[in-house]
C-alpha cells in the first residue's frame, strides 16, 4: 500500500502542527490542571476547517480525505489529546453520521454549521447499563404525532456540557430488540433535556464529559436520522470510522511520548554521561519508535481503505487496538526514562500517560476491538 503523501496532505499536516504548537500548546498544561474547555481553540479549529474535514464543501466542510484527517489528528493530539478528542468526535461521529445518513433537512440545518465549526456536536450512545453492549438501550423515544418523546439517561458523553447538537440513540420499539433502536438530533435547550456536571477525569481533562437526562423531551420527527429502527446500525457504522480518529489520537500521544523521552535522554546526565549513551535507554527508545511507526501504518492503512471505498472495519479495529496499546506503553516508558521527574506535572509525560489510557476504553474497548477483528477473520476466507 502506497503511503506517499500528496502535497495537499503534507500541507494539512504542517498546518495542523503549526496550529498545535503555536495556539494549543501554550495553554495545554493550565487547561489540564483546571479541566478548562478550550473554547477559543475549538473556534479557531473550526475557522481553519479542522472540525468538518471530510464533509463536502457544499455542506460547509473542507472536502478532504481521511488520510488528511488522520495526519491532522496526530499533530493536534501530540500537543493536547483533549483537543484531539473534541475534534475527533465532531468529525468522525457527528459530521460523518449526519452526512452519510441524514436527510437533506438535517444536513442543511445541522451538518452545515457543525462542519463549519460554528456549532459543536456530541454523540450519545452509552448508558449506565449499556456500555460495550449497546443493544441494551434503556432510553426510549415514543412517537407522539409529529414528535418523539425521549426519556432516559446517557453517560460518558464527550462534549456533553458544551455541545450544541446531540446525536441521541434511543429505543423506539422494545419488541424488536436492536432493530427497534433509532437515532435523533436533539438541540441544547430543548425542554426536558439537561446535562449533568462534568466528570472529574484522570485524563483528557480539558475535554468535558457528562451524563445527559431526558424527561418527556419532545423532538420533532424530522430530526430522526436515517429511518426508524436503524439507530443501532447507524451507531455501529459511525463508530467504525470513529475508531480511525481515536487510533490517530493514540498515535499522537505515543509519538509525543517518544519525542519527550528522546529529548530528555539526550539532556539528563548520570554517571558522567547522558543517559542516551546507556544501552538500556537506547533499547527502550528503539522499541518506542518501532511501535509508533507500526501504529501509524495501521492507522493510515485503515484511512486509505476508507478513502478508497473498500471495507475497513477490521483494519479500523486493528488500528485502534494497537495504537491505543502503544500510546499507553510509550507513555509508561517515557515516564520511566524521566525517572522521578516523569511523575510530576512539570514534565509533560505524566499527562501523556493519563491521557493515553482512555484510548483503550472509549469508542469501543480493546476487548471489543478483538471481538470485531476475530469475527472478521472467522467470517472470511484468507
Amino acid at each position: 500500500m502506497n503511503f506517499q503523501l500528496t502535497e495537499d496532505q503534507l500541507l494539512i499536516q504542517e498546518s495542523a502542527k503549526d496550529f498545535a504548537e503555536n495556539e494549543i500548546a501554550p495553554s495545554a498544561v493550565q487547561r489540564d490542571k483546571e479541566a478548562a474547555f478550550p473554547y477559543d481553540i475549538v473556534k479557531k479549529l473550526g475557522e481553519l476547517g479542522f472540525m468538518g474535514m471530510m464533509v463536502p464543501p457544499e455542506y460547509g466542510g473542507a472536502g478532504l480525505d481521511t488520510i488528511s484527517y488522520v495526519l491532522a489528528m496526530i499533530e493536534i493530539s501530540k500537543v493536547d489529546a483533549s483537543c484531539g478528542v473534541i475534534m475527533s468526535v465532531n468529525n468522525s461521529l457527528v459530521c460523518y453520521g449526519l452526512e452519510k445518513y441524514g436527510s437533506e433537512f438535517i444536513k442543511q440545518k445541522y451538518l452545515v454549521p457543525l462542519a463549519k465549526g460554528e456549532k459543536l456536536g456530541a454523540f450519545a450512545l452509552s448508558e449506565p447499563e449499556a456500555g460495550s453492549d449497546a443493544t441494551k438501550q434503556k432510553t426510549t423515544a415514543d412517537k407522539d404525532g409529529d414528535h418523539f418523546v425521549l426519556n432516559g439517561i446517557k453517560n460518558w458523553t464527550t462534549n456533553g456540557t458544551t455541545a450544541d447538537y446531540y446525536l441521541v440513540v434511543a429505543t423506539t420499539n422494545k419488541e424488536l430488540g436492536h432493530k427497534g433502536i433509532s437515532t435523533f438530533v436533539v438541540e441544547k435547550g430543548t425542554p426536558g433535556f439537561e446535562h449533568g456536571v462534568k466528570e472529574d477525569k484522570m485524563g483528557i481533562r480539558s475535554s468535558d464529559t457528562s451524563s445527559l437526562t431526558f424527561e418527556n423531551c419532545k423532538v420533532p420527527a424530522e430530526n430522526l436520522i436515517w429511518e426508524e429502527g436503524k439507530g443501532f446500525n447507524f451507531a455501529m457504522n459511525t463508530l467504525n470510522g470513529g475508531r480511525i480518529g481515536i487510533a490517530a489520537q493514540a498515535v499522537g500521544i505515543a509519538e509525543a511520548s517518544l519525542d519527550a523521552a528522546v529529548k530528555y535522554a539526550k539532556q539528563r546526565k548520570a554517571f558522567g554521561q547522558t543517559i542516551s549513551n546507556f544501552q538500556a535507554i537506547q533499547f527502550m527508545l528503539a522499541d518506542m519508535a518501532v511501535r509508533v511507526d507500526a501504529a501509524k501504518i495501521l492507522t493510515l492503512k485503515a484511512a486509505a481503505l476508507k478513502d478508497a471505498g473498500k471495507p475497513y472495519i477490521k483494519e479500523g479495529a486493528m488500528a485502534k487496538l494497537y495504537a491505543s496499546k502503544v500510546a499507553v506503553q510509550n507513555a509508561l516508558d517515557a515516564v520511566q526514562i524521566h525517572g522521578g521527574y516523569g511523575y510530576v506535572r512539570e514534565y509533560l509525560v505524566e499527562r501523556y500517560l493519563r491521557d493515553a489510557k482512555i484510548t483503550e476504553i472509549y469508542e469501543g474497548t480493546s476487548e471489543i476491538q478483538r471481538i470485531v477483528i476475530a469475527r472478521s477473520l472467522l467470517d472470511h476466507k484468507y
